[in-house]
């Protein structure tokens, strides 16, 4: 019994990933918060407008419609809706968010949440809601997992022509979901996959090959001071030719 006890208490829940599990719990207490106010907090606060000829079409005269570019990615449509979003958000964060940082990963999120919204905006003709673009984009991230300077990966090739070709011929009933946000949320993850990989390989490699020149340094003082202090022979005017002493 005192072995189960002691088992448990070692057991604990850890915050994981910081800017993953922030981001779903904010977007869950905003759907609450939606349900208790009758469906008014998201349409006001957390939906991107429509281009010129939508029903709300961006106003630059109202600083609220700025924000709404960025926060649209905390709202969504129904219970449904978030729980979809979060499924892939939830899977794929974490590894992202250790794979990047926490501040990179945040980063992502502002920048694909901007340009999706802004070109909502500017082009679409229906107002605009939820994370989908951001879980996009993880879906590709996640994707690269091993990029090279002359290799893409034929995963991340396949899940660009499903998602996008989805998103091309989908019925009009579902393009309230977003179709520009799931292409905007991929090109910023291909975008973001390209940029940072790299970056983060190079510093690997270099700190791999600072350690390499660092032992082979520590192997060659070592070699040195060996010879160093290794003493010297005695001169001898002698002169010796084989085993001949002359």
């Amino acid at each position: 019994m005192g072995k189960k006890s002691s088992f448990f208490k070692k057991i604990r829940i850890s915050y994981n990933a910081p800017v993953t599990l922030t981001f779903a719990l904010t977007a869950v207490l905003i759907m609450v918060l939606n349900a208790l106010l009758k469906g008014t907090l998201i349409p006001a606060f957390f939906t991107v407008p429509g281009g010129a000829g939508s029903s709300a079409p961006f106003n630059i005269h109202v600083p609220l419609d700025y924000l709404r570019l960025v926060l649209h990615i905390f709202g969504h449509a129904d219970w449904n809706h978030l729980v979809s979003n979060l499924s892939f958000i939830l899977l794929l964060g974490p590894v992202i968010e250790e794979r990047y940082g926490s501040p990179v990963l945040a980063l992502m999120m502002l920048v694909t949440s901007l340009v999706t919204g802004v070109l909502n905006a500017c082009f679409s003709p229906l107002p605009m809601l939820g994370s989908s673009d951001i879980a996009f984009m993880m879906i590709l991230l996640t994707s690269f997992t091993s990029i090279s300077k002359n290799e893409i990966p034929l995963s991340f090739i396949l899940i660009l022509i499903l998602y996008v070709g989805r998103e091309l011929f989908a019925r009009p009933s579902d393009q309230n979901i977003a179709t520009l946000a799931h292409i905007a949320g991929g090109l910023c993850g291909s975008m973001f996959a390209f940029l940072a990989m790299p970056k983060a390989a190079s510093r690997k490699n270099g700190t791999a090959q600072k350690k390499q020149d660092d032992r082979n340094k520590s192997s060659d003082e070592g070699c040195s001071r060996t010879v160093k202090n290794k003493p010297a022979p005695e001169e001898d005017d002698s002169t010796v030719v084989g085993s001949i002493e002359l």
